[in-house]
């Protein structure tokens, strides 16, 4: 079969199976480049120049669902993290509200599925970062309210009550009070993600769940021994939990030669004054100019592709997913340059010799099912017990 078959047999399967993306950072794009101008950024159209994420490259993607990340810095902190975050929600209700033939809100498996049937993009949201509560249990529960359905217990740096992946560890994983964040997140069905906190974190949280987990854009660390990756005894522990690991394509995570590079390149933007995960055109001119004189390592669909052969075969075709992190990051492998580019993975993976049946779990059935397990304890838990006002200390 040639390679434009093998693609058309990738399309047509992503047609009845699209993919569920565990991770887009478009509304933090948004927010720094435009301050939510969305008439600046109308994705409605070609976005290229400025964005990985636009509705017509999200449909030749074949995305069904994807889960808007609604991430604020950490540089954010208490009250102030708190109200950037409820900005993010909002930039998310906002392109909801703009677009309603092409996204729909989901808050729930079922919510899902009707949109795919109705062939509207399921709009879920995660917050990337405990630091977005503050805290606060009850601000855990307004974000739950608001649509938020899952949260990634750290961000890049140690929080109050668990260790990051990339920071100094503090509580040698969760604290007391962090594994009441994770039984009050079972308790009110949301997800525990588990990309960018430390392996011990990982551990203490799956010690802890009563629900399964999920990892919202995390690769292999045996394939690139990245401490952002996850490792083979965590994977291992998948199948009894229930969880999900979503690979991420972002190449300082998959790529090893492209680590050293990376950090390189994210030092140029701070030398001049940017942020290192600035994808303004600023940042990107940067970017290109740095690249032109120290070529870049390219990651491509094949590197994504080892990582999840090898995810699958440690953990199960059952418990593995796609998560991009598109618009969190300024580099992306060829062939998965933007959101259109899913349908290059999956051609990769059938030329491996992956089943229809192991790819429609691969990009949708999976991701649905742990949504509606998590939803599943959640009537269970409430019905047991009321909210916790356990508070920090």
């Amino acid at each position: 079969m040639s390679a434009a078959q093998r693609l058309d047999e990738a399309r047509e399967l992503l047609a009845g199976h699209p993919v569920v993306d565990g991770h887009n950072d478009l509304p933090w794009a948004l927010r720094k480049q435009v301050r939510y101008d969305l008439d600046r950024r109308d994705i409605a159209g070609d976005q290229s120049a400025y964005l990985h994420t636009d509705i017509p490259r999200l449909r030749a993607g074949g995305v069904g669902a994807q889960f808007w990340s609604v991430y604020v810095s950490t540089e954010l902190t208490g009250d102030e993290a708190v109200s950037a975050t409820l900005e993010q929600v909002d930039a998310v209700d906002q392109l909801i509200s703009r677009y309603p033939a092409d996204l729909v809100r989901a808050l729930s498996a079922d919510d899902m599925e009707a949109a795919r049937a109705e062939g509207r993009i399921a709009s879920l949201m995660g917050a990337e970062g405990g630091h977005s509560i503050n805290n606060s249990l009850a601000t855990l529960r307004a974000l739950h309210r608001l649509g938020v359905r899952y949260m990634t217990l750290t961000h890049n740096d140690t929080i109050d009550w668990a260790d990051s992946a990339t920071d100094e560890p503090r509580h040698g994983g969760l604290t007391d009070f962090g594994r009441e964040v994770v039984r009050e997140m079972n308790r009110v069905g949301m997800l525990v993600d588990l990309s960018h906190v430390a392996a011990t974190t990982m551990r203490d949280a799956l010690d802890a769940t009563a629900a399964p987990v999920v990892f919202s854009h995390s690769s292999a660390r045996a394939v690139c021994d990245h401490p952002r990756n996850i490792p083979d005894d965590v994977l291992e522990r998948l199948p009894a939990n229930g969880g999900v690991a979503m690979a991420t394509f972002v190449p300082k995570f998959i790529l090893p030669a492209a680590v050293e590079w990376t950090l390189a390149a994210d030092e140029n933007l701070r030398a001049h004054g940017l942020h290192h995960l600035d994808t303004t055109p600023e940042a990107m001119a940067l970017h290109r100019a740095f690249e032109a004189s120290r070529p870049r390592p390219m990651a491509t669909a094949a590197t994504v592709a080892d990582h999840l052969d090898h995810m699958r075969e440690v953990a199960g075709t059952d418990h593995i997913g796609i998560g991009g992190d598109y618009d969190g990051t300024a580099f992306t492998p060829a062939g998965l340059e933007d959101v259109a580019g899913y349908p290059n993975l999956i051609a990769e993976l059938l030329t491996r010799g992956w089943s229809k049946a192991d790819l429609a779990k691969l990009t949708w059935s999976n991701a649905v099912r742990v949504l509606r397990d998590a939803e599943a304890v959640a009537r269970e838990l409430s019905a047991s017990g009321g909210p916790s006002n356990a508070v920090i200390g």
